[in-house]
């Protein structure tokens, strides 16, 4: 079973910035990407940043031009660098890893998740 630990959340003023990151450690195949999710209470978890072991990168509308997502394949690593925070950025931060398993399947890890609390 894969484990992933994030951290750096915290309180942070609109406008501002905060870097977040996430480790892999445990039983995580054939890991090809790292990424992050946030969700708000009652909603959907919604998805923010990937980055692949190809070196590509993705971003929700919601968040290119102010968050950069940055993976590191080789430790397990992801980062997620916020700036500009609105306070609609707010909910809780997922880390994700997806990997696939020895049958082929792909399987995707989550974090417990860490807070960002973004208000005046």
């Amino acid at each position: 079973q894969g484990q992933l630990v994030e951290s750096g959340g915290g309180w942070v003023r609109p406008g501002g910035s905060l870097r977040l990151s996430c480790v892999a450690s445990g039983k995580i195949g054939g890991l090809y990407a790292m990424g992050w999710y946030r969700q708000v209470v009652g909603r959907q978890r919604e998805f923010i940043a990937t980055s692949t072991n190809r070196d590509t990168t993705d971003y929700a509308d919601s968040v290119k031009g102010r968050f950069t997502i940055s993976g590191d394949f080789v430790n397990k690593t992801v980062y997620l660098q916020l700036n500009r925070l609105k306070l609609e950025d707010a909910p809780v931060y997922y880390c994700s890893a997806e990997g696939l398993e020895p049958n082929g399947r792909p399987r995707q890890h989550w974090g417990q998740g860490t807070q960002v609390p973004v208000s005046s």
